[in-house]
């Protein structure tokens, strides 16, 4: 702690304070003291910040032991149990932990201050996150010592296992198909800084043009905007403006890789207002393999993600993190394969 006060400019209290979660230090702050910590490797050291816990207090999976998991899903961007990609995520979860014996208490809060409130680290074996979570609600948990793992996201900040589908490759494959068909006019849609996987996704894309000789276009961002439960509805002015202002220019892409299926199809629709055939004029993929990527017309060309098997492997890997803490830390990538529909063709000449 000192040496980080040193790195800052700070007293030793500040920084006690700031690492503890207690009050009286700004916001401002206290971001640059967990930012320091990170990059001193404070969060790395034994019992440098998780709380030491006795042998009697230790995790156990017992019967008298605590027989409850927190999955932590904030509603944000689409985060609900009734979606259509992370409900199936929680089926997993869910599904796992019945056959383990054990409870779940979903938890939708996105503020560290309530989810504290609610927290009892005495009654529970750890938590699951699932999808986009608040770095101050992460730290909280940790600084608490519960084991977590993470579905779809992870942080910079905090060292803990997480569980992802295999977005870079699986994309890099995709395109390297569309590529084998003969496109060479290729733009990824979505925004990279909505989500690791996103991002992950985009880097896949880049990979796969770089290697193969084309140019690499800069990622179109679609601006998801949320309209009721999993909607991800397309704002398509910005798409609209830019795919006239190509055909107008005789330089309309040959395929959109999107970065998940609600971007597909909401791309392709799009498209067809303005009088651009999929998959004739322009071919178009997706991502996740949802159930409405197969009802939409034409049927989408996508890759299927594992969603169940990635929230089972996530209970597995906490289960492992409970009864033996000094694990290495992983990132698992669970595989994923890409579905060939109607969507995608050969170029037209």
């Amino acid at each position: 702690m000192q040496q980080i006060a040193d790195h800052l400019g700070v007293s030793k209290f500040v920084v006690s304070k700031a690492l503890s979660g207690k009050g009286g230090v700004n916001e401002h702050t206290k971001s640059r003291v967990i930012q320091a910590a990170s990059q001193l490797g404070y969060f790395t050291q034994k019992n440098a910040y998780i709380k030491n816990k006795t042998a009697e207090q230790q995790m156990t999976l017992s019967p008298a032991g605590k027989q409850s998991v927190i999955v932590l899903m904030p509603n944000i961007r689409f985060q609900t149990k009734d979606s259509l990609y992370w409900g199936k995520i929680m089926e997993g979860i869910s599904q796992e932990l019945e056959q383990n014996g054990l409870g779940m208490v979903i938890v939708s809060e996105s503020r560290a201050d309530h989810f504290i409130h609610v927290l009892n680290p005495e009654g529970i074996l750890g938590m699951i996150g699932v999808g986009q979570i608040e770095s101050q609600l992460l730290l909280e948990v940790h600084r608490l010592g519960i084991p977590m793992v993470l579905v779809d996201h992870e942080d910079d900040l905090i060292p803990t296992d997480t569980v992802f589908a295999n977005n870079m490759d699986t994309t890099a494959r995709l395109c390297n198909h569309l590529i084998g068909l003969g496109h060479t006019r290729l733009h990824f849609i979505g925004d990279v800084h909505f989500s690791r996987s996103f991002r992950d996704r985009w880097g896949g894309f880049r990979e796969a043009l770089e290697q193969n000789g084309l140019q690499v276009p800069p990622p179109r961002n679609p601006m998801l905007a949320i309209n009721g439960v999993d909607s991800g509805e397309f704002l398509t002015e910005e798409f609209e403006s830019w795919i006239v202002e190509q055909r107008n220019k005789e330089d309309i892409p040959t395929a959109l890789i999107c970065a998940n299926d609600f971007i597909a199809i909401s791309v392709t629709a799009v498209l067809s207002k303005h009088g651009i055939c999929v998959p004739e004029g322009i071919s178009v993929t997706g991502f996740d393999n949802i159930d409405d990527s197969y009802r939409s017309q034409p049927a989408l060309t996508t890759v299927h993600v594992p969603k169940e098997a990635m929230g089972q492997r996530a209970v597995k890997k906490l289960l492992e993190r409970i009864q033996s803490s000094e694990l290495a830390i992983e990132k698992i990538l669970v595989s994923a394969e890409l579905v060939h529909r109607e969507s995608t063709s050969a170029p037209s000449a």
